[in-house]
């Protein structure tokens, strides 16, 4: 009676592993590189995909969110001798990549 119940649990576990493989949710200012065997086969953008189970895997995941860098207060001397003291931030953002990035090795 214990070899059914074990088989069965092992079968559904079997089940819920590869429904995980197989939905993806890539969040919204993101970017997933999907391979298939080892090799680059898409670019998956915001929403929900489905992959193949053990072909496909998630190589890499970018964000493409904007970053901000805060630029140091410095004085300055202006023409007419007045100090002032200057700061400020900066905003970027990565541009989205199509392809597998060159890794050095």
């Amino acid at each position: 009676m214990n070899a059914p119940l074990i088989a069965v649990g092992l079968l559904a576990a079997l089940v819920v592993f590869i429904l995980l493989k197989t939905a993806v949710v890539v969040p919204q200012k993101s970017e997933f590189v999907v391979e298939r065997l080892g090799k680059y086969n898409d670019t998956l953008s915001a929403g929900f995909h489905l992959l193949i189970p053990f072909l496909d895997r998630i190589a890499y995941r970018f964000v493409l969110k904007e970053e901000v860098f805060d630029i140091p207060s410095q004085t300055c001397i202006t023409k007419d001798n007045v100090t002032v003291a200057v700061d400020g931030l900066s905003t970027s953002t990565k541009p989205s990549r199509r392809g597998r990035p060159s890794i050095p090795r």
